[in-house]
């Protein structure tokens, strides 16, 4: 009994090298506009953080006494990395659904 050759029916060997090479396109693309957006939250999160932890480092007696130089830079630096992170993650995923969306009629 001679066994049929699954991966000859794959999506990947009926798929042409000019659609893989747009789809992968299309991927650089859309985690290049990720990267950015993230970039962008982070630098504003950065700043939206700063001024209020510096300032009650200042004016706060509590803050003075408990949160030193490290703190102050670790509660910084979570908060941009964090927004970094979810901006990325949400404009990979929604230029991904847009991108999946408006297909091309040849694909």
């Amino acid at each position: 009994m001679a066994q049929r050759n699954v991966t000859a029916n794959s999506s990947f060997e009926r798929t042409s090298l000019p659609s893989l090479d747009q789809k992968l396109a299309m991927a650089k693309r859309c985690s290049h506009e990720g990267v950015m957006a993230g970039a962008k939250a982070a630098v504003v999160a950065t700043i939206a953080t700063a001024i209020p932890t510096l300032a009650s480092v200042r004016m706060l007696p509590w803050a003075r006494a408990n949160l030193n130089h490290s703190a102050q830079a670790l509660i910084i630096s979570t908060v941009a990395g964090a927004a970094y992170f979810i901006v990325a993650d949400k404009t990979v995923l929604a230029t991904a659904r847009k991108n999946s969306f408006n297909r091309p009629s040849n694909a």
